[in-house]
């Protein structure tokens, strides 16, 4: 009788998804949410205005606002629509859940999360993160040949939240907890570039330029004043 052993078998025989299957996953989820996807842009867009012009009540808005969409997305899209499809999501899901509490958690405290006013480096490569979340993010489904029907919106996917939460992480102070908060989307990020590129997708190395842009952020050398 012909074993099979683990050693035979290659990275994307560890998916169970098709590209076909992999974009249709994106079509039913924003067709299931319509209209949400305009209640997501918008607040993402009010959580961009917070982003530049930051202030202690508008940085706890921001950070419950993205607590509440990663717990959205933990339950709508990873656990109700994708991990029927893929193994290993399932297990993926509760992390979600956890970075939810976690900001959530945060956003409660007065001095828990602090976004900087003045221009730098550090804070131009996040609000840069953040915006190509929101604005960006969602036409790379025309550029692949999915169609809007198939866009990832911030606040409804996993990987424009990611984006989005590493570019106000990359950002906040203080350091301590802005780390411990990146790990989960930075992980997250490297993970879905490799599946898009097993799946052959051309837009794989977009998370991989988001995880570096977010740490080449969060090493760079912070201003003077905020030392």
């Amino acid at each position: 009788m012909a074993t099979s052993v683990w050693w035979t078998y290659r990275p994307e025989d560890l998916l169970m998804v098709s590209p076909r299957v992999y974009a249709r996953l994106f079509e039913l989820h924003n067709q299931a949410l319509w209209p949400a996807q305009l209640l997501a842009l918008a607040l993402g867009a009010m959580a961009l205005a917070v982003l530049l012009r930051p202030g202690p009540r508008g940085t706890r808005l921001v950070v419950v606002l993205l607590a509440v969409a990663w717990a959205f997305v933990t339950w709508t899209f990873l656990w109700q629509r994708y991990a029927p499809l893929q193994w290993g999501i399932a297990h993926v899901a509760p992390l979600f859940g956890l970075q939810a509490l976690l900001l959530a958690g945060l956003g409660t405290l007065r001095a828990g999360l602090r976004l900087p006013r003045r221009w730098s480096v550090r804070r131009g490569l996040g609000i840069g993160l953040f915006a190509y979340a929101l604005a960006l993010h969602p036409l790379v489904a025309l550029a692949t040949g999915r169609g809007l029907a198939g866009a990832e919106i911030l606040g409804l996917t996993p990987d424009p939240l990611a984006i989005a939460t590493l570019g106000v992480l990359a950002m906040a102070e203080p350091a301590r907890r802005a780390w411990a908060l990146l790990a989960l989307p930075a992980l997250w990020c490297l993970q879905s570039a490799l599946t898009l590129y097993l799946l052959r997708e051309p837009g794989a190395w977009l998370p991989l330029l988001a995880v570096a842009a977010a740490l080449a952020a969060r090493w760079w050398p912070a201003p003077a004043a905020l030392r």
